[in-house]
């Protein structure tokens, strides 16, 4: 099956869904989100049959299959145009299925979150208000997965701005509540902010190179052709397109936003923004940078780019989260903190061993960070739906009452922290090892200082769930999808630490 069918199944069921659900008198409107997530379940078992211009397993029906869709395009399969706007490598592979896995998650979050979803909707009784909260993310997770196959910066922005367009609606989709409200105003102020830069940051580059391929520009920065090049307005459009992808990684400067949208929008959309988002704008982000890293003629002024902005969200991440009180902001400024990590990866570039290259290492800290970051989604979501808040006193005595739920959270902040023998701790070992390879030394000192920083604000939580004493003996009762998710995203924090080789399998 041709790659680009991916896109265009994904698009389709999320269209399905919304007829679906439109037409349909049911009161409960889970159904739409376990039929989102069975049916992107499906498109990800295809995801690992599917084959583009880049794969071996392209044989004559593929082919012929190609050439009856295209009979207007002489030649082979390969001189199909959309090819040159699409791409089909290991990396693309690897984020279309962690676009969809995350989708999948999210899903079966926001049905387990339906309560609070009614509540600030259409009101306590009826869930009428919430059957297309489920079918938004499936058009976000194709604009995920439009991204991962971008090699066109216009082809890459017009997926960007879909999966942005979907978040303007996600985070303030709880009309009745202020909060939501507000960090949806929040949001778009930003987001079309970041959109400005990142536009103007495109137009330079276009101005300098002659085009938008990113392929085409390696080559000329590769080749002879480098001389028709201007370095500074180059340069200067580089940045700016760094900072408007600065939004979606949640990185400084364009950080600001995350805090009090975070707090403000759904549970569920703050972890499909806290992961699906970041990963959005890191694998754009490396695609873009891929030619401009390989070059001599703009690797050094980039790397320096990339570590300042590295080093400022490191900090700024880390600290801010010290004082926090709600878990929500918590969790907020610790994602910026992650990003300062992967950011650094960037930076380093290439490492010691042939293998671990920057988009590989950051590709394996984000899938050890989806599986603690939405396991501590799901436990949150709970404590907000049965404790009625989200601050880290809303946590106080859970081992007590909740003895394995606190047993399972410990376990997801350990790993964030980067404690040994969990999935999390490899990631950042492997952004040091990076960074201690291509001599950041800076950026160095400043990642151990905040991963100091880390251990202090994600053990503040522990401390509140196994030493504080609990608001009353009531325990939580979990529902049964969010029982099982929980277990198996602990377990394979666990497994991941040990034993990290299926990762690495993925992405090779």
């Amino acid at each position: 099956m041709p790659a680009y069918y991916l896109e265009a199944l994904t698009v389709t069921l999320g269209i399905v869904l919304l007829m679906a659900e439109a037409f349909c008198s049911c009161k409960s409107k889970a159904w739409v989100g376990i039929s989102a997530a069975i049916g992107l379940a499906v498109i990800l078992g295809l995801t690992f049959i599917a084959i583009g211009p880049e794969s071996r397993a392209y044989g004559l029906r593929e082919i012929n299959e190609v050439a009856t869709l295209a009979p207007k395009f002489p030649g082979t399969w390969h001189d199909w145009p959309l090819w040159n706007f699409y791409n089909f490598d290991g990396l693309a592979k690897f984020y279309k299925a962690f676009a969809l896995v995350t989708t999948i998650l999210v899903l079966l979050l926001a049905v387990d979150f339906r309560k609070i979803l009614a509540r600030f909707t259409e009101g306590p009784e009826s869930e009428n208000g919430t059957g297309e909260y489920y079918a938004l993310p499936v058009f976000a997770c194709a604009g995920m997965m439009w991204l991962a196959s971008a090699r066109d910066l216009a082809g890459a922005f017009v997926a960007l701005e879909l999966v942005t367009v979907t978040f303007y609606i996600l985070v303030a989709y709880m009309r009745r509540n202020v909060g939501s409200l507000e960090a949806g105003v929040k949001y778009l102020i930003l987001g079309a902010l970041s959109t400005g830069f990142l536009v103007y940051g495109i137009a330079w580059v276009y101005g300098n190179t002659g085009t938008m391929n990113l392929d085409v520009i390696g080559g000329m920065l590769q080749d002879g052709r480098s001389a028709q090049i201007q370095l500074t307005p180059l340069l200067f459009g580089i940045a700016l397109v760094l900072v408007g992808l600065g939004f979606k990684m949640g990185a400084v400067p364009m950080q600001i936003w995350i805090p009090d949208v975070y707090q403000g929008a759904p549970t569920p959309t703050t972890a499909f923004l806290s992961v699906g988002s970041k990963a959005a704008g890191f694998i754009l982000t490396i695609r873009f940078l891929e030619p401009f890293l390989s070059s001599d003629l703009t690797r050094g002024p980039v790397v320096t780019i990339l570590l300042i902005m590295a080093c400022a969200t490191l900090l700024f991440g880390n600290l801010a989260a010290i004082p926090q009180t709600n878990f929500k902001r918590l969790l907020a400024y610790s994602s910026i903190a992650h990003a300062g990590f992967l950011l650094l990866a960037l930076a380093a570039g290439k490492g010691a061993a042939a293998e671990l290259s920057s988009a590989k290492v950051v590709s394996f800290y984000l899938a050890t960070y989806l599986l603690m970051t939405l396991g501590v989604f799901f436990i949150l979501a709970q404590v907000r739906i049965q404790r009625d808040g989200e601050n880290i006193s809303d946590f106080n005595g859970l081992g007590k009452t909740n003895p394995q739920l606190a047993l399972s959270l410990t376990v997801l902040l350990a790993a964030l922290a980067g404690v040994p023998l969990t999935a999390g701790f490899w990631g950042k070992f492997f952004v040091f090892s990076l960074a201690v390879d291509a001599k950041l030394w800076v950026g160095v000192g400043i990642a151990f200082i905040s991963a100091a920083a880390g251990f202090y604000y994600y053990f503040n939580v522990i401390r509140a769930m196994w030493w504080a004493a609990p608001p009353n003996d009531k325990a939580i009762v979990l529902p049964c999808i969010s029982k099982v998710v929980i277990a198996v995203l602990t377990i394979a924090v666990i497994v991941f630490g040990t034993w990290a080789q299926p990762i690495w399998a993925l992405l090779k």
